[in-house]
């Protein structure tokens, strides 16, 4: 029997997967049925004229580049295995197809090779969606909302003025936040004023994507090279102002595991631009290895320290798309978030 935490989880993986089945069965007459499981996102039963197959799964809404390091390893420990996704893009597509890995899309698009079976069908468009408004809890002020709520296991429960303060909201934006979020499955009212998220899993890869593709961007203050090439690999006796100023991804990464010698320094600060380039001795360059973004949380007075959160480090590492970094993006997941963010 699942708890009903477990139950939560399978609503968007169980659409995923139907619509899939649902969409191959009706492009090509192959059946699939789908059997839930622990530990994993379940099991599809193929059916075929011959030598039906059973595959293991997980299923991804996006699957992204970011992904791929733990899908690869998941390939390496089930055989079969596929990945079935709302959406795959066409690079990762050819991705997955080199090293025989199995997918299924929304669409009905399918790749398949076994010893005993090859089956590949591409082109197949998506079902027309129905336009839907914005949820404004995936907005840039949405996901700095959404991080501390990740990072604060009871703020759920803060009230809204409460919550504006400490994330620095507009109070108004709250109430669209929890909306979006309810809106989404990602809230469980467990009492009359008593509330929980849940899916959390799901919700960190959501905010991951989102992260990456409108807040980030929006952080960035530039790239920079240091004058004094020395001070990369003695980073640590780079001065920062406590409170203002963390360091994030590679440097925060090395800390955090003692592993990763970082190639790329990045600062998550709120001081004065002009006021660090000429205490680092930076020079502006748009390859440089010295990457600074505006801090967009604040830490509470207790909690103030030199380095980014585990999962914000570990979101960023996820995002180089470098196997060292993702590597070790799985060793602070394990580390840090693991117990945080099971379903």
């Amino acid at each position: 029997m699942f708890t009903l935490r477990e139950r939560a989880v399978f609503m968007n993986e169980r659409q995923i997967i139907e619509t899939a089945l649902e969409r191959l069965a009706a492009k090509t007459g192959v059946q699939g049925k789908w059997k839930p499981a622990k530990n994993i996102d379940g099991t599809v039963d193929f059916t075929f004229s011959k030598n039906n197959i059973k595959v293991v799964i997980q299923v991804k809404k996006e699957l992204r580049q970011y992904h791929l390091a733990r899908i690869f390893e998941m390939a390496e420990k089930y055989h079969p295995f596929m990945v079935i996704a709302e959406k795959i893009f066409p690079t990762i597509k050819e991705m997955l197809r080199e090293k025989k890995i199995s997918y299924l899309d929304t669409a009905g698009n399918i790749f398949i090779n076994t010893e005993a079976h090859f089956i590949w069908i591409d082109g197949n468009k998506p079902a027309e969606e129905k336009k839907t408004g914005t949820n404004r809890a995936f907005t840039k002020t949405g996901l700095k909302t959404v991080f501390y709520l990740l990072l604060h296991d009871d703020a759920i429960n803060m009230p809204h003025r409460k919550l504006a303060d400490a994330t620095d909201v507009a109070l108004g934006n709250i109430k669209n936040v929890m909306e979006g979020l309810k809106d989404s499955g990602f809230i469980l009212q467990v009492a009359d004023s008593k509330r929980k998220l849940q899916n959390k899993r799901a919700l960190l890869e959501r905010w991951i994507t989102g992260y990456r593709e409108s807040l980030k961007p929006s952080l960035h203050i530039g790239n920079f090279r240091l004058l004094n090439d020395d001070k990369l690999r003695n980073w640590k006796e780079l001065p920062i102002e406590k409170g203002q100023s963390v360091w994030g991804s590679e440097p925060a990464a090395d800390h955090f595991t003692n592993y990763l010698k970082p190639a790329f320094l990045t600062l998550y600060t709120n001081q004065d631009k002009a006021a660090i380039l000429k205490q680092w001795k930076l020079i502006p360059n748009e390859k440089g290895n010295v990457q600074l973004y505006k801090k967009f949380w604040k830490d509470d007075e207790t909690e103030q320290t030199q380095y980014a959160p585990p999962l914000l480090v570990y979101a960023d590492l996820l995002l180089t798309g470098d196997p060292r970094c993702q590597e070790t993006a799985e060793m602070i997941y394990d580390q840090y978030l693991k117990n945080e963010f099971k379903s």
